[in-house]
């Protein structure tokens, strides 16, 4: 009896203990912060010197690159990569203190690359030189946020002409002169009805015409604001925010904003407002964060827990399903389209395993699946896909809709990776851009 009583303790103790485990993984998984790995540097003092505000022949000056497609218009790319890539530059400043991640991309414009960082009460706004890595200005604002997955900003800022907008996670809208960083307007959701997300606000905004388009979540959506002054324009619809992009979409020669939120894809006149349509599309936890994916009247979106993927064709008042399927599954991996193919990493971005596929965008057709480049993100360049995996390595693929082509890797392109490695690659003007929390590393990938 008593080494019965032993053997059933015994196994109560494991069970106890792996329940801890267990309740640990998944509250740091929802409200844990990543803690920052490898080497943090001092904000700088030197300033590089500020030259005239130039545009470069293949920029970057939004969320997924100017057509919004995760498609870089550069020409000329290396594809040799068995003696490696040139690193020019190499920056660890981004992320100042304890549990300040931040995971928002780079935009860049000519020789001006800015991207957001944080410390442990401000969110701040660096201006990059492309050319050396210096910065050309800092900017900040005093922000409470909360630090599930960190507190620094999820969506990437936007260049318009002169000026550069930020959101933060906690609902900071901010303009801001490109040329030397002066704070033009800032604004919050907070104040017309917006509600945080659970995981902060991630929804990059997107500038049409004159107007500046952000999720807010709550009382208020979507707002669009003025972007030269501040102004609200309009406000549409009530509900849960999402993480993703909103994006133009033009149908019948009219150009309509898709917006994905917590709880449907959603087709809205862009001078209004007013929703057109909307797709019922609501996961387990509200997350909606990948970009729909446009072409023609044809709209793929995808999300994590189970959803799946849907393609639909609409019309400027309706749209009917094409198919729906389990195939791709993305969390928060984008897929890129080309020549009538989808090519993306498929299900939750929790660990870096996972599979990259290959799917016919008619019919939702898998032309094949590999499980040979773990999970991550991807962009695509000069006829080739680069993607990084969750640890920081990098890998040139061909697309090729009859079998999966890898031409070329890089093992550590980033060095350090601690936890993964979320943030997608940039390409503009000949260069790579990987950001990993408070690192940004710059390589020269041209011929």
């Amino acid at each position: 009896m008593k080494k019965r009583t032993k053997i059933i303790l015994i196994i109560l103790s494991i069970l106890i203990i792996s329940a801890g485990i267990f309740a640990y993984n998944v509250y740091q998984m929802v409200m844990g912060s990543e803690d920052l790995s490898g080497k943090i540097d001092e904000l700088p003092s030197e300033k590089s010197v500020s030259n005239l505000i130039q545009s470069g022949n293949s920029d970057w000056t939004n969320w997924r690159g100017v057509n919004f497609d995760g498609k870089s218009n550069f020409v000329g790319l290396k594809t040799d990569w068995s003696k490696s890539l040139k690193k020019l530059w190499q920056i660890d400043y981004l992320c100042q203190g304890d549990a300040t991640a931040t995971w928002s991309a780079p935009v860049i414009k000519g020789n001006r690359l800015v991207i957001s960082g944080r410390d442990n009460d401000s969110d701040l706004v660096f201006c990059i030189n492309t050319d050396d890595g210096k910065v050309i200005w800092m900017s900040s604002y005093k922000s409470l946020a909360e630090t599930s997955h960190g507190p620094g900003a999820r969506a990437t800022a936007i260049i318009d002409e002169s000026r550069v907008y930020t959101f933060g996670r906690s609902g900071d809208v901010v303009c801001w002169n490109l040329d030397n960083g002066t704070e033009i307007w800032h604004k919050n959701v907070n104040e017309l009805g917006g509600i945080e997300p659970q995981w902060g606000h991630s929804a990059t905004p997107l500038i049409l015409d004159d107007k500046l388009i952000v999720q807010g979540g709550g009382k208020s959506l979507v707002i669009s604001y003025n972007k030269i002054n501040g102004n609200v324009l309009w406000k549409s619809m009530e509900g849960d925010a999402g993480y993703s992009a909103s994006v133009p979409f033009v149908i019948e020669n009219d150009t309509t904003i898709l917006v994905y939120h917590g709880k449907a894809l959603s087709c809205l006149e862009a001078e209004s407002g007013n929703e057109l349509w909307r797709v019922p599309w609501e996961t387990e936890y509200g997350v909606n964060a990948t970009t729909p994916i446009i072409s023609g009247n044809i709209i793929f979106h995808t999300s994590a827990y189970g959803m799946g993927g849907e393609a639909i064709e609409a019309t400027k008042d309706n749209y009917k399903v094409l198919w729906k399927n389990d195939v791709i599954s993305a969390q928060h991996s984008d897929p890129i389209l080309i020549d009538g193919y989808l090519y993306c990493y498929a299900g939750e971005s929790l660990r870096n395993k996972g599979l990259f596929k290959c799917v016919e965008l008619q019919t939702g057709k898998e032309m094949w699946s590999s499980d040979q480049i773990g999970q991550g993100t991807i962009t695509f360049v000069d006829g080739h896909i680069i993607c990084l995996d969750l640890k920081g390595n990098l890998y040139l693929i061909k697309p090729n809709n009859e079998k999966f082509e890898k031409i070329g890797e890089l093992k550590n392109a980033i060095e350090d990776v601690g936890n993964l490695a979320w943030t997608v690659p940039v390409v503009a003007n000949g260069k790579l851009y990987l950001r990993y929390l408070q690192r940004l590393v710059c390589y020269d990938i041209s011929k």
